[in-house]
């Protein structure tokens, strides 16, 4: 690859970094992959070297924004627990009703006390097919 080839691969790889990396550090990177390509180093192996560099730069948060990055992080985890736990805690544990049944008119035989639930447990009331009538 010739030499112009080669600074017009870096210049364009220089331009993925942030603006702000390139005011600072992009006219002594050009000038150190310059030094490089006439030593002989491949200007793709440099090129590969520098978008890795700016895909570093992209990702790593600025000192200034770390903490904002923090505070939005610890909020949106707040926030899932918080859900997750109203969720819970409106949703009680389910219980089953028990699969051996009475007879379906015993309740409205005379002098059959109806069963009291348990204390702690919900009143189970089962409809039965056809006798939605009360006695």
């Amino acid at each position: 690859m010739d030499e112009s080839r080669a600074a017009r691969l870096v210049q364009a790889v220089l331009r993925c970094y942030p603006a702000r990396w390139r005011r600072r550090h992009g006219h002594e990177a050009a000038e150190l992959a310059a030094l490089l390509i006439r030593d002989g180093t491949p200007a793709g192996s440099i090129a590969r070297s520098y978008l890795a560099g700016a895909v570093r730069e992209w990702l790593t948060p600025r000192p200034g924004r770390r903490l904002s990055a923090v505070a939005c992080a610890l909020l949106a985890a707040a926030c899932l627990l918080g859900v997750s736990g109203g969720l819970l805690a409106s949703a009680g544990p389910a219980r089953a009703a028990g699969t051996s049944q009475a007879h379906p008119r015993a309740h409205c035989r005379p002098g059959s006390p109806d069963p009291a639930p348990a204390p702690g447990r919900p009143q189970v009331i089962v409809r039965v097919a056809g006798h939605g009538r009360s006695c």
